[in-house]
């Protein structure tokens, strides 16, 4: 007995194909720059809220131990941490700048007919304010780990 309420009629010989070789291989879908600025603002998301999170229990240190609270700080200098922040910066600017793309795209007429357009604009929004910020923000591990001028 069939577990289905009913069969479908086979499907034309090269449209079977098609979706036979997509059941097969999978169905990853590779998508347009839409469907990426979407994943990105999901991580970039989740990657903020986990820090804003450390953020609140490291600043509760101070009033449990303000010793260990020293010592975490202190731990925040360290080169690793450095990059860390910097990869921090950038997923909140990627994440702010997409979100006023997608506020543009819901709430103005012409959003949808220039969603593309504006995620370049953004790209390049991002690159031009991260690539001087990153800088100036290695700056001193740079100079820590290797000797500065």
């Amino acid at each position: 007995m069939s577990t289905t309420a009913s069969t479908a009629a086979e499907p034309a010989a090269g449209a079977s194909d098609r979706a036979g070789a997509s059941r097969r291989q999978g169905s990853f879908y590779r998508g347009d720059p839409g469907m990426w600025s979407w994943v990105l603002h999901r991580i970039t998301g989740v990657l903020t809220f986990f820090f804003l999170f450390v953020h609140v229990l490291d600043t509760a240190l101070v009033r449990v131990s303000p010793n260990t609270y020293d010592q975490v700080i202190e731990t925040y200098k360290t080169p690793l941490v450095n990059l860390l922040e910097v990869g921090l910066v950038g997923a909140v600017l990627f994440h702010a700048l997409n979100g006023l793309r997608v506020m543009l795209v819901d709430f103005w007429a012409k959003g949808p007919k220039y969603q593309k357009t504006m995620l370049w604009v953004i790209g390049v929004v991002w690159v031009v304010v991260m690539v001087p910020g990153a800088f100036f923000m290695l700056k001193r591990t740079v100079e820590t780990l290797f000797g500065g001028a």
